[in-house]
């Protein structure tokens, strides 16, 4: 005879099987009452008001794109979850699967916070609210959830745009403030590099291989590179000459592969997971963490800069087809293209007036790592594209594209209809006074270009001083103002 409480404890595991946890496993769900019993055990100086669950994603043979977000997302969930929780203590919440104590938190606040647009970061904000009212957040790994990830290559960037934006809105919200003011000084250094500091050093990474190609380019451009390198043969100073032939021998992009490298040789071994790198290699995967580099950078910059992140539906669904190329253009426009072909422009610039005696060698141990981020920016849309490159294919491709270039916008149409409408949607962040000034201020470094024009082209003769270039402006600026009316 069955005892009433074993029939209960029957009937609220297959209901937390069917409703609480989604998709899950029969034999996962029978952990469920050990799980909860987690909330009246003891983990720290407070009592667990989240219980974390490692998450098992199941749509890594999708496609490659997904088994490199699979193996990224399975390294974070179960590596870097173990390690947040157990010794930082800086784990928040991240995932469905985690366990709410539903008393905890509908006393101190709710769960959800009041904004879609600070906030659209809703789970990790959970966390921060639990972290400052004493809570206690743990890891629990003899249990898992299965979880479906985004498989295409634009439901990935929508997907990383989203939470890039909100983890800039987190830069910007009371929340981090308050927790920096509360941890001590070594928890709040774990806090800062696995919460914002990852995207913040990530835009860091962006920025500096662009004031590396700047730099160079104005010594270029100026002639200061030419004069300082004969002052230093002269001389003999091999130290100076050294630092001007600087190099980017490593693309630092890809590093970001390196937590799911250990965490392949935690879970599987170092053979399997030497072979599982080698292959993900032959798949690309260097260009797709390159190609993901820049989309955190974009949206995690124009948040910083702008605000309004805004949540981006991917759908989860299983999309392996064919993206349209005005698709494609409309999404990765401003983000990649544009500054992809800024960076193979600084390179070829460089390469026209800046590697006069250094030879071949030399110029591709600088900017090899620089031309494979601009190519992996450039052209990573259309490798991963299913018939990205049958003729067919690309042919009604133009003709689409060319249909919305040339459709006039007006009220009700939308982005994806006519090429005026999206454009007037891409620059709704600087239709402010303060949105105006900052990107006025990022343009100015184009003026190096019209400096060297000046420089090397003779047009002010033998001048090059910075007031031939205002001059330049100025009747630039005029001839704009005059076409304007």
């Amino acid at each position: 005879m069955i005892h009433c409480k074993t029939v209960s404890t029957v009937l609220f595991i297959i209901a937390e099987l069917f409703f609480q946890l989604k998709d899950n496993y029969f034999e996962e769900a029978l952990k469920m009452r050990n799980l909860l019993e987690e909330f009246s055990q003891n983990h720290g100086k407070f009592r667990p008001s989240i219980l974390g669950v490692r998450e098992h994603v199941f749509t890594g043979s999708v496609s490659s794109l997904a088994s490199f977000m699979s193996n990224q997302e399975t390294s974070f969930v179960t590596l870097g979850q173990r390690v947040l929780s157990n010794p930082l203590k800086v784990r928040m919440h991240y995932g469905h699967p985690d366990v709410f104590d539903r008393i905890f938190h509908i006393t101190r606040g709710g769960i959800s916070k009041a904004s879609r647009i600070i906030n659209i970061s809703e789970d990790i904000f959970a966390g921060f609210n639990s972290t400052l009212r004493q809570g206690n957040i743990t890891h629990h790994e003899y249990i898992q959830v299965g979880k479906g990830r985004d498989v295409g290559l634009n439901q990935i960037a929508l997907f990383e745009g989203k939470v890039a934006g909100g983890n800039g809105e987190q830069v910007l919200s009371r929340d981090i403030y308050r927790l920096g003011q509360l941890f001590d000084f070594f928890r709040m250094l774990s806090f800062y590099v696995t919460t914002v500091g990852f995207y913040f050093c990530t835009m860091l990474t962006v920025l500096t291989v662009y004031i590396f190609l700047y730099g160079k380019t104005y010594l270029a451009l100026s002639g200061v590179g030419e004069s300082i390198q004969n002052r230093a043969d002269i001389q003999g100073n091999k130290a100076l000459s050294v630092a001007l032939n600087t190099q980017f021998l490593f693309q630092i992009g890809v590093f970001t592969a390196i937590p799911m490298i250990l965490g392949f040789i935690l879970e599987e071994g170092v053979l399997t997971a030497f072979v599982s790198f080698i292959t993900m290699q032959f798949q690309l995967c260097s260009v797709f963490f390159t190609f993901s580099l820049g989309t955190r950078t974009h949206y995690f910059g124009r948040t910083i800069l702008h605000g309004g992140a805004k949540y981006r539906a991917t759908g989860r669904g299983f999309v392996v087809r064919h993206i349209k190329f005005a698709e494609n253009y409309r999404l990765y426009s401003r983000s990649h293209f544009v500054k992809g072909l800024e960076v193979a422009l600084l390179l070829v610039i460089f390469l026209a007036y800046g590697f006069n005696n250094s030879g071949a060698i030399g110029y591709i141990l600088l900017s090899i790592s620089s031309w494979f981020m601009a190519l992996s920016w450039l052209f990573a849309p259309y490798v991963f594209n299913p018939s990205g490159f049958e003729w067919q294919k690309v042919v009604e491709d133009f003709r689409d594209w060319t249909n919305w270039l040339f459709y006039r916008g007006g009220i009700g149409v939308k982005g994806e209809e006519s090429w005026e409408a999206w454009w007037d949607e891409e620059l709704a962040h600087i239709h402010t006074f303060r949105g105006r000034i900052l990107e006025t201020i990022l343009s100015l470094r184009f003026f190096i270009f019209q400096y060297g024009v000046v420089y090397h082209m003779h047009a002010a003769k033998e001048s090059t001083t910075l007031s031939v270039c205002l001059c330049f402006s100025t009747v630039l600026l005029a001839d704009m103002k005059f076409t304007d009316k």
